[in-house]
């Protein structure tokens, strides 16, 4: 921690220059960002929305809030699985913390996911969506679903330049985790002896308090809210754990 203070400026340096190339050879730029969710979400909505009418009521609203806290997720895992290799040319020349990389790439997503909030407000306006002052929570929401995946992403990215097959495995294996979580579907329709499957997903958990007070237009209740920052917590310190005692091989192998 004090390190990564230290280098502070080449972590604000960082993140500034993953947002320019995301979106260098991009006309819209930064409003794809924006764009993405929303054009997934009006593809969900077309698909299911009747399906899931007698559960969910604004289905829209219900369904790009889980698409944002995907969207976060998963791309922040991958950019920092890639980080590592992606800046071999700083780690081989300079000394600098080797985790300021993927820590970079996690902030630079919660700025993303920041800018993706702006369509989400707006959806809720259209759509006559209730606004309620538990949206205020969504701070501590975005801290505790930044916590998390950074600890993942910690434990993930020395094992992404070890082996290099950890990146599409890890891939797929996003995938599997994105129809265990309830992010277009309600937890009312999962069958009962699969339930149990969703229920104990840690990432359902983190998900939920990000949802709940833009759809629910409520603050999650103070256990779930503990159970969840335990394991953001728990995740971080893993994470942490597992990059420190990697760190010192990972100029071999890049």
């Amino acid at each position: 921690m004090r390190d990564l203070f230290l280098h502070r400026d080449l972590i604000w340096h960082l993140v500034q220059r993953d947002l320019r190339v995301r979106y260098r050879r991009s006309t819209l730029g930064l409003l794809w960002t924006m764009l993405q969710p929303l054009l997934m979400m009006l593809i969900l909505h077309v698909v299911f929305s009747h399906a899931f009418r007698v559960e969910l009521y604004s289905y829209p609203v219900y369904a790009l809030a889980g698409i944002l806290f995907w969207n976060f997720f998963s791309q922040s895992i991958v950019a920092s699985m890639n980080s590592l290799r992606g800046n071999a040319a700083i780690l081989s020349k300079l000394p600098v913390p080797k985790a300021a990389f993927p820590v970079a790439t996690v902030i630079s997503g919660v700025v993303n996911l920041a800018l993706a909030m702006v369509p989400l407000l707006a959806i809720l306006i259209v759509t006559g969506h209730p606004l309620s002052w538990a949206l205020l929570f969504l701070p501590v929401s975005i801290l505790l679903a930044g916590l998390f995946t950074l600890g993942a992403g910690l434990l993930l990215s020395p094992l992404a330049v070890f082996f290099s097959d950890v990146v599409e495995l890890v891939t797929v294996m996003l995938t599997l985790c994105m129809y265990l979580t309830p992010i277009f579907y309600p937890m009312s329709i999962v069958p009962d002896q699969f339930r149990w499957l969703v229920r104990f997903n840690p990432i359902r958990s983190i998900l939920e308090v990000f949802r709940d007070p833009i759809y629910f237009g409520k603050i999650p209740p103070p256990q779930h809210l503990a159970v969840c920052a335990v394991v953001a917590l728990v995740a971080l310190a893993i994470g942490a754990l597992a990059f420190r005692r990697s760190s010192d091989r990972i100029p071999f192998y890049i």
